[in-house]
């Protein structure tokens, strides 16, 4: 059974860096897209940052130059680096993949920005 594990979420200060990871664990023969979302609360998922196989990526508007997603195929893991935080980034982040052709969903990690 194919997982992912997303870790790295915390406290911040606003204006401070957070680096997120997400890595897919089983037994693994692919993995397209990779896409980190986020939920605050009472408000719907959205996508953050996404990143296909050959190194593509994608932006919400509200994260564009202070957000970088980035892989590691060899680790079967996808990054967020998080620069410049704002307290409306908080949220619980959630790491979505296409693996072996099925769409799997962490767990998802809290951020929490402080102003």
């Amino acid at each position: 059974q194919v997982q992912l594990v997303e870790s790295g979420g915390g406290l911040v200060q606003a204006g401070g860096s957070l680096r997120l990871s997400c890595a897919a664990s089983g037994r693994i023969f692919s993995i397209n897209s990779m896409t980190w979302y986020r939920q605050a609360p009472g408000k719907q998922r959205e996508l953050v940052a996404s990143i296909t196989s050959g190194g593509s990526t994608n932006y919400a508007d509200s994260v564009k130059g202070r957000f970088t997603i980035s892989r590691d195929n060899a680790k079967n893991t996808v990054y967020l680096q998080m620069n410049s935080l704002k307290p409306e980034d908080t949220a619980v982040y959630y790491c979505r993949a296409i693996v072996n052709s099925v769409l799997v969903w962490g767990q998802g990690t809290q951020v929490t920005i402080s102003s």
